[in-house]
């Protein structure tokens, strides 16, 4: 306690007001950051032990504890990387995403072609009641899964997404990755998230779809072929049910580095549990 009376006593310099709100804004930030992922229970449960360790230290003399702490912080600072590996390679992520200097610019006709094909092609496979995983190529380069896939390099049409997710067809299983406005490549086989909270509905399609988004930026849209319902997973997180014309709103959002408020819709929707 006397410890904490000092620290306040000492907020009268704009200096110290400063580190304050720096080291208030990194822990905001860093939850905001986990918010939504299983890191926030381990996050919780690192913050808790903190607290009842710095309490013990305080209250009570314990020097062989002290020491096993003071000695066990290399191993702690190696082990928190490895822990929240994914989250900390998001946030990496996100600051590059920040420069729009260095992303990708493609041409407006040409996407809004894309636009206008993958609405209607998903559309029609909605209808049709057929399947489909489409995932949309972001400033992270999705490089490793279109290798394994099939390789297309087509144009981006109704008619060739609805072919490759006709049933029975060789590549109506995998996924489509869409990179510069092309198809790359088709039977992709994409990460599946591992988060054990999801709607048990979900298949191995929306599965997959929120996998790939929480290792990259990437956009994924989903068909359901038990629903027919449309579904949009962005940052690890699945929007769902969705008509044409919001799906043409977040497709033209996410083309736009400028419009970032796709990204915002789908992270801020709550989680398909």
């Amino acid at each position: 306690m006397s410890d904490i009376l000092s620290i306040l006593s000492r907020l009268t310099d704009w200096q110290n007001l400063l580190d304050v709100g720096l080291v208030t804004l990194f822990f905001f930030l860093l939850l905001r950051l986990f918010r939504g992922t299983q890191a926030v229970q381990l996050l919780r449960g690192l913050l808790v032990i903190g607290l009842v360790i710095v309490v013990i230290t305080r209250t009570v003399e314990l020097t062989a504890f002290s020491w096993l702490l003071s000695n066990s912080t290399i191993a702690i600072l190696v082990a928190i990387p490895v822990i929240f590996q994914p989250e900390l390679r998001r946030a990496l992520e996100r600051v590059g995403r920040g420069m729009p200097f260095l992303n990708r610019r493609v041409d407006g006709a040409v996407t809004q072609e894309v636009i206008n094909a993958t609405v209607r092609a998903c559309t029609q496979l909605a209808d049709n009641g057929h399947g489909a995983l489409i995932v949309l190529e972001g400033a992270t380069g999705l490089g490793e899964y279109i290798d394994r896939g099939v390789s297309v390099d087509s144009e981006v049409t109704t008619e060739m997404l609805v072919t490759i997710f006709f049933p029975n067809t060789p590549l109506h299983d995998g996924a489509v990755i869409v990179r510069d406005s092309r198809i790359a490549a088709a039977g992709c086989v994409l990460p599946l998230t591992s988060r054990e909270s999801l709607d048990s509905q979900l298949g191995t399609r929306h599965r997959a779809a929120i996998g790939v988004t929480e290792q990259s930026d990437a956009l994924s849209i989903v068909v359901s072929e038990e629903t027919g319902a449309i579904s949009v997973a962005r940052n690890g997180r699945i929007v769902r049910r969705l008509d044409d014309n919001r799906l043409r709103r977040i497709l033209t959002d996410f083309f736009d580095p400028r419009n970032q408020s796709t990204a915002d819709a789908v992270e801020n929707a709550p989680h398909a549990e």
